[in-house]
C-alpha cells in the first residue's frame, strides 16, 4: 500500500474493533506477564488465546502455524492462555501474522475463541527447574495387568446395595463406595467402633498380598474407598487426617490417567502424573505435610512425548500439550489408626497440636484481646514473609485508584506492605497499619505510612477524597467493631468522597475461573456499568491473583437485625472454640482461625527459602490469624446501617465481597 493510499484508507468498524482487541491483548501481556510486543516484524510471535491455559493443545495449534512456514519452536507455558512461536524466517512469521490474526478456532472443548498475534523481539521463559517427587512419595507403573484392571472395574456394582457390606454414596461430583470402615467427609475421619461387616472385597486380597510380598506396601489396609470420577471433576486439596489413618496411604488408578497436584505449605507445587494401572504410595512427609488434590478440569497439561510416564510434569514449554481426561476409578486403601499419631510434624498433626483455639468473644474487651493475639501479634511475626507474597496489585483496585482525579488525597487504612500506595503517581496517598514491621517496609519503599488502629485513625475528619480498605474489616471479631471500622472510613471522607472495601467471602469459588483470555470476568451488573470501556485490565486473564493468600486457600450470626435479614443462614458459635481452617479448602464457619506457615528468615523483606539447610522441606512455625468471612449481602447490609452513605457498587472479586460507597 503506497503512502497516498494509506493516508486515505479508513478502517471499517470490524477492523477497528479487532485492532482495539489486539492492542488490548498486547497491553494485557505486558501488564500481567511482562511480555513486551513490538510493532515491527520479527521471527517470533506471541499468540494470545492460543495456550494450554484456555484449552488449546499443541496438536491443535502446531498444524495451524505450520501452514504459514517452517516452525523453529512452539513454546506453550503451563496454565497460560498464550504461547510463543518462532519461525525460521521473518517472512514466514509475517505470513502467520496476517493469516492467523483474528482467526476463529475451536478449543478442545468445542468453544470458539479468537487468536490475536503480536510480534516479540525475544522469547524468554523462566523454567521451573528440575522438580522431584515429594519425599516419601512413590509411583509404581503397571502395578496390575489389563486383565486385572477389567476384573476390578467389573467387580464394582454401582447398583443399590443389598448385602450391607459397604456404604455407597453419590457425592456432588462422583460416586463413592466405602469398605471396612465408612469415611465421613464431614470430619475427614472414621468411626473406629463401627467397622462395616465383611471387611474389604475378596477380590483385593490376592492383590494386596502380592504388593506386601514385593515390598511396595508394608502393612495390609483395612479400609477402602472407591471413587469414580467423570471428566472435569476432581477432589479438593487435602491431607488425610493424621489421627484417622496410619502412615501408609495407597491409591490405585484405573480406567484413565490423571495429574495429581502435591503442594507443600511453603507454596511449592509438584504436578504428578498417575498413569492408568499405576499405584501411588504416600508415606512420611508426602503423606503428613503435603496436600494432594485433583483440579476439576477436562484436560491435563502433560508431556507431549509419546512415551508418557509417571513422575513430575516438567516445565519444558517445548514439550507440553493437553490430554483429555477419561472416566477414572480410584481404589484408595488405608489402615485405620488405633493409637494417636506421633509423626514428625507436630505443628500440623491433629493428635499432637497443643494449641487450643480461643472462644468466640462475648464482649468488646474479649474481641480486642482476640484481635491483639490472633491478628496484631501474628502480622508482626510474619510481616517479612507476608510482604513477599503481596506484590501483584488487583486490577479492580487499580481501576478505582486510577479513576480518581489528579491531586486527590487517599488513605489506605490497613495498607500492609504498601503495594497500592504507589499505583497512581498523581494521587497523594498515605497508609496506616497496625503492624510496625509492615509500616517499616512501606517506609523503606519511600511511602508515607504510620502505625494506628483502624477503629481510630488519627486523620482529620472529611479530609480525604477517597479511602481504600483491602482485606482488613474481616479481622474485627464482632459485628459492632466491623461497623465501627466502616464508620471510621466514612468519617475520613469529604462529602462526595468514595471508599473501596474488600473482605474475604464465605462463598469461595474455587476452580471456577473459566473465563477466556479476552472474555472478561463474570461480575455483577453494577460493576459492569462502572468499569471503563477502554480498560486493559478488566479480567482478561484466567489466573488473576487473589488477596486470599496462596497459603489460605481452603456462620456466626450478626446481632444486627439488618445483617441477619441480608446475611446468611449461619450457625452460632456461642461459647464454643473457634475452628481452625484447613488451607485451600472451602470455609465451613464464618469465624475461624486461618493458619500461616512461616517460611525463611522472619526479618522483613528477606527472600523466602522453601528448603531447610539440610535440603529437606522445613515446615517452619505456624501462626493463626482470626477471620470473620462474609456471606453474600453481609458487607452491603453493614454499609446500609451507616448514615450519609450511598452504595455505588457491590460485587464479588475472586474470593472477596467488595463495596464502593460514597459519602453524601
Amino acid at each position: 500500500m503506497d503512502s497516498n493510499h494509506q493516508s486515505n484508507y479508513k478502517l471499517s468498524k470490524t477492523e477497528k474493533k479487532f485492532l482495539r482487541k489486539q492492542i488490548k491483548a498486547s497491553h494485557t501481556l505486558l501488564r500481567h506477564e511482562g511480555i513486551e510486543t513490538v510493532l515491527y516484524a520479527t521471527q517470533s510471535l506471541v499468540v494470545a488465546n492460543g495456550g494450554l491455559g484456555n484449552g488449546v493443545s499443541r496438536n491443535q495449534l502446531l498444524p495451524l502455524l505450520e501452514k504459514c512456514g517452517l516452525v523453529d519452536a512452539l513454546l506453550m507455558p503451563p496454565n497460560k492462555p498464550y504461547s510463543f512461536v518462532r519461525y525460521k524466517t521473518t517472512e514466514e512469521s509475517q505470513k502467520a501474522y496476517f493469516a492467523l490474526n483474528g482467526k476463529e478456532i475451536e478449543d478442545d472443548l468445542g468453544q470458539k475463541i479468537i487468536l490475536y498475534l503480536n510480534f516479540v523481539e525475544k522469547v524468554e521463559w523462566n523454567e521451573l527447574g528440575l522438580q522431584t517427587l515429594p519425599p516419601g512419595l512413590m509411583v509404581v507403573e503397571e502395578i496390575i495387568s489389563s486383565e486385572d484392571e477389567k476384573m476390578l472395574l467389573k467387580s464394582i456394582n454401582w447398583a443399590e446395595n443389598t448385602d450391607n457390606r459397604n456404604v455407597q454414596k453419590s457425592l456432588k461430583h462422583r460416586r463413592v463406595k466405602h469398605f471396612g470402615y465408612e469415611f465421613h467427609y464431614e470430619n475427614n475421619n472414621v468411626d473406629r467402633g463401627k467397622p462395616l461387616p465383611g471387611g474389604l472385597p475378596y477380590i483385593c486380597d490376592s492383590i494386596l498380598e502380592k504388593w506386601l510380598k514385593e515390598g511396595y506396601i508394608k502393612q495390609k489396609p483395612d479400609q477402602l474407598t472407591i471413587n469414580q470420577y467423570e471428566p472435569g471433576h476432581g477432589i479438593p486439596a487435602h491431607i488425610d487426617t493424621h489421627s484417622a489413618f496410619e502412615d501408609e496411604i495407597i491409591s490405585l488408578s484405573l480406567g484413565a490417567e490423571i495429574v495429581m497436584d502435591f503442594k507443600h505449605p511453603d507454596g511449592v507445587t509438584v504436578p504428578v502424573m498417575l498413569p492408568r494401572r499405576s499405584l501411588l504410595v504416600m508415606t512420611g512427609e508426602s503423606r503428613y505435610l503435603w496436600t494432594h488434590g485433583i483440579t476439576p478440569r477436562k484436560f491435563d497439561t502433560v508431556q507431549a512425548s509419546k512415551s508418557r510416564k509417571s513422575g513430575t510434569i516438567t516445565s519444558d514449554v517445548g514439550d507440553l500439550t493437553l490430554s483429555k481426561r477419561g472416566i477414572r476409578t480410584s481404589f484408595t486403601f488405608r489402615k485405620v489408626r488405633q493409637t494417636p499419631c506421633n509423626c514428625n510434624y507436630p505443628l500440623v498433626c491433629d493428635s499432637q497440636r497443643k494449641e487450643t483455639p480461643p472462644s468466640f468473644p462475648e464482649s468488646d474487651k474479649e474481641a480486642s484481646q482476640l484481635e491483639q493475639e490472633y491478628v496484631h501479634r501474628v502480622y508482626e511475626e510474619i510481616a517479612g514473609h507476608f510482604s513477599s507474597t503481596r506484590h501483584t496489585p488487583w486490577p479492580h483496585i487499580v481501576e478505582f485508584l486510577k479513576a480518581l482525579p489528579s491531586g486527590s488525597i487517599v488513605a489506605d487504612v490497613g495498607c500492609g506492605n504498601g503495594k497500592y500506595l504507589g499505583i497512581n503517581k498523581e494521587l497523594y496517598m498515605i497508609g496506616c497499619d497496625c503492624s510496625q514491621n509492615l509500616v517499616d517496609i512501606c517506609r523503606e519503599r519511600q511511602f508515607q505510612a504510620f502505625v494506628c488502629d483502624a477503629l481510630a485513625v488519627p486523620i482529620r475528619s472529611e479530609s480525604c477524597d477517597a479511602c481504600i480498605s483491602i482485606a482488613v474489616i474481616h479481622h474485627f471479631a464482632t459485628v459492632e467493631r466491623r461497623v465501627t471500622a466502616l464508620q471510621e472510613l466514612v468519617r475520613l471522607l469529604r462529602p462526595g468522597g468514595k471508599a473501596l472495601i474488600y473482605v474475604w467471602a464465605m462463598e469461595q469459588e474455587y476452580n471456577k475461573r473459566k473465563s477466556k483470555y479476552l472474555r472478561g470476568n463474570r461480575i455483577s451488573q453494577g460493576m459492569k456499568g462502572a468499569l471503563s470501556s477502554n480498560t486493559s485490565v478488566q479480567g482478561l486473564f484466567v489466573e488473576q491473583m487473589s488477596d486470599v493468600d496462596s497459603q489460605d486457600l481452603a456462620c456466626s450470626v450478626p446481632s444486627n437485625d439488618d445483617l441477619q435479614e441480608k446475611g446468611c443462614n449461619s450457625r452460632k458459635v456461642g461459647n464454643s472454640k473457634l475452628p481452625i481452617h484447613t488451607n485451600r479448602t472451602s470455609f465451613h464457619s464464618q469465624d475461624l482461625l486461618v493458619p500461616w506457615h512461616l517460611k525463611g528468615n522472619p526479618a522483613k523483606d528477606k527472600p523466602v527459602q522453601p528448603f531447610g539447610p539440610d535440603g529437606s522441606h522445613d515446615p517452619g512455625p505456624v501462626f493463626h490469624r482470626y477471620y470473620h468471612v462474609f456471606c453474600k449481602g453481609e458487607l452491603e447490609a453493614a454499609c446500609q446501617t451507616l448514615s450519609n452513605v450511598s452504595i455505588l457498587q457491590n460485587y464479588y472479586d475472586q474470593g472477596n465481597w467488595c463495596v464502593i460507597l460514597q459519602k453524601v
